[in-house]
């Protein structure tokens, strides 16, 4: 697939790796738009990269991702990408009634119904186009070995690579390509309390994440895994049972 001359919506852009992801696609010679719940944010990636295109959006909220795909479309009506990258992330215990189901944002609705209500809504569009298009989703190297104190962001990025094969298929015979790029643990917001923050540290730079996406994009690679999420593809294959309780033991660590 080309990687220059796009029109290229980011969920999530306004920082870690979809505003890496933004840089990356700006510096390539694409048009970029960026969505985000902060307004302060957005402005702040705006004064840094005025060639950005903004809207404050809320993704976990259907009305908000239908006004979103109004506001693409009507605006830049040769949008032919969308990378649903927005994500969050908690620690949710279940052996106490997991209470943090429900409060502030919504995993599931963020992280996998907010992906998979936006492709629906923007793929009528790019089968419109006469040139190619991408739907690129992002996901994690948790969802192919899951850490025991995030389980619903495992349980969102595993149904995201799920969602990724079938929708790739269904789309084989059209204009429209299908990208999952699986990162590890990257340097990001996203890992918010205390022990995902430690996790954090050992994060990557969100950069090699988005050089990561452009390569694959560039040469038709539409299932990339990044860096160490290539162990956990293998491990999941091979001893997912063993390597589920390594994982967890570092992470406990």
């Amino acid at each position: 697939m080309q990687t220059t001359k796009n029109t290229i919506l980011i969920t999530g852009g306004s920082s870690g790796i979809g505003l890496a992801m933004a840089e990356t696609f700006i510096k390539a010679g694409n048009e970029v738009l960026i969505c985000g719940r902060r307004e302060s944010k957005l402005a702040e990636a705006k004064r840094n990269h005025p060639q950005l295109h903004t809207r404050v959006c809320d993704v976990a909220k259907k009305a908000e991702r239908e006004e979103l795909f109004q506001w693409a479309t009507s605006e830049f009506p040769h949008i032919n990408m969308l990378v649903n990258n927005a994500g969050i992330q908690k620690e949710v215990n279940f052996l106490t009634g997991a209470p943090e189901l429900y409060e502030d944002e919504g995993e599931i609705e963020t992280n996998l119904t907010a992906s998979i209500h936006l492709a629906a809504l923007f793929i009528p569009h790019f089968l419109q186009q006469k040139t190619e298009c991408a739907i690129v989703n992002i996901t994690s190297g948790l969802a192919f070995i899951p850490l025991k104190i995030v389980p619903v962001y495992c349980a969102t990025k595993a149904a995201l690579h799920s969602f990724s094969i079938s929708l790739r298929s269904q789309l084989a015979e059209t204009n429209v390509r299908v990208f999952e790029i699986a990162p590890p643990i990257v340097k990001t917001e996203l890992h918010r309390e205390a022990k995902a923050r430690k996790q954090a540290e050992r994060g990557i730079p969100a950069s090699d994440v988005a050089e990561a996406a452009l390569k694959a994009l560039k040469n038709n690679n539409y299932e990339a895994i990044v860096g160490q999420a290539k162990s956990l593809k293998g491990a999941s294959r091979i001893a997912p049972g063993f390597f589920h309780k390594l994982l967890n033991k570092v992470a406990a660590g």
